[in-house]
């Protein structure tokens, strides 16, 4: 795979705005005075090298396909998108320098996986939960001032050559998958557990020994041993990679990553090169194919849990109360410390006054579903 894509890895910078024009400009005229040439010459697409951050087989590759054929669709074919993989260029987690250094165009990934370079960056998707559910928080990115907290934070106080978008608000994260029942907090203390950003500092405060591996290595990991118990979020993605063959007790619902949505990530000059309908596509795509990821998703995780339940004979409980509550706490013995960075301290700040405002109005406005649900389909849930 590697060979295959060195010519476009270091190629050198091109102005694709002006590439663009002459091929239509420049590419016209030699139709125009050549006898017997067709009338318009074919353009030749931009190709954009883009790589996610999941393997071949995930769900989420899926779903990177769908931006891929809004955009395509939408460019009339000048854009074509070569997705790739996770591994096909980087690792799963090198994607933010592959795309900051030129060596790939665009990414799709989440924000939880910069953690390690600047802990703010897991506010943007792993951060507290002040009550907004995933559609609150991503509607804060886009109107309560998170993208330009964002563009702050990648610009100007990280350096960053990037533009970074947010799609898809992602159903809140399962606890995850256990070798052993756990009835409350006392359960957990111990045990080798992978998830990553923020919700990594949360678990390991509350007495875990955290890890954290990109989803193709958590398999493999449980199998060595290396891990007791772990998380990646969702059905799909979990069965896929076969979650089910190395424990049976899944917990749904949980406050360490409830609020999350997928991070596709542009090289800026890439996007500043292009003409402005080009641009244009590029990014609305990302509000077009996080309509239709939130569809998917909701298809394909909720037949995925009912195989899991009915065909891999896996236990599937809500999360206890009393592990939800010593979240809870965690989160707040670590918000002051987290507040000690300014920049932290703002974007938290940024999100109370938007969670306090937006989520008063959904909760009191928001019928209880549960009970309606337990109404026409009585004895489905798990007590």
């Amino acid at each position: 795979m590697a060979d295959t894509h060195t010519e476009s890895v270091h190629r050198k910078p091109v102005d694709r705005r002006a590439f663009l024009r002459t091929g239509l400009v420049g590419g016209g005229a030699v139709a125009a005075s050549t006898l017997g040439a067709p009338a318009v010459l074919a353009q030749a697409p931009l190709v954009v090298k883009m790589q996610t951050s999941w393997p071949a087989s995930d769900v989420w590759q899926e779903m990177a396909g769908q931006y891929v054929k809004r955009v395509e669709t939408m460019s009339g074919g000048r854009i074509k998108i070569d997705l790739l993989p996770a591994g096909a260029v980087v690792g799963a987690f090198q994607v933010l320098d592959a795309v900051n250094d030129g060596v790939l165009d665009a990414a799709h990934s989440v924000c939880a996986y910069w953690y390690g370079k600047n802990k703010a960056a897991s506010l943007f998707g792993t951060g507290p939960v002040f009550g907004g559910n995933p559609t609150t928080m991503l509607s804060w990115f886009y109107q309560g001032g998170g993208r330009e907290l964002y563009r702050e934070l990648t610009q100007d106080n990280m350096g960053l050559n990037i533009v970074g978008l947010l799609g898809f608000p992602m159903p809140a994260q399962p606890f995850g998958w256990f070798t052993k029942p756990v009835a409350g907090a006392g359960d957990i203390k111990g045990l080798k557990y992978r998830t990553v950003g923020l919700a990594a500092d949360l678990m390991q405060s509350m007495g875990m020994s955290v890890a954290q591996l990109p989803g193709g290595e958590i398999v493999p990991a449980m199998e060595r041993g290396v891990i007791d118990a772990f998380e990646f979020n969702n059905p799909s993605s979990d069965r896929r990679f076969g979650a089910q063959d190395v424990a049976k007790n899944y917990y749904l619902g949980s406050y360490h990553q409830a609020s999350e949505a997928f991070e596709f990530l542009f090289n800026k000059d890439f996007l500043d090169d292009l003409d402005e309908d080009l641009r244009a596509i590029m990014e609305y795509g990302v509000e077009a194919a996080s309509t239709y990821n939130t569809a998917f998703a909701l298809d394909n995780y909720s037949a995925d849990l009912a195989a899991l339940r009915d065909e891999d004979g896996v236990k599937i409980q809500q999360t206890p109360k009393d592990i939800l509550s010593a979240q809870l706490e965690a989160w707040s013995a670590m918000i002051p410390q987290l507040e000690s960075d300014p920049f932290i301290k703002k974007v938290l700040d940024s999100q109370r006054a938007w969670v306090e405002r937006v989520t008063y109005y959904e909760l009191l406005n928001a019928p209880d579903y549960r009970l309606a649900y337990e109404h026409f389909f009585p004895g489905k849930l798990p007590t």
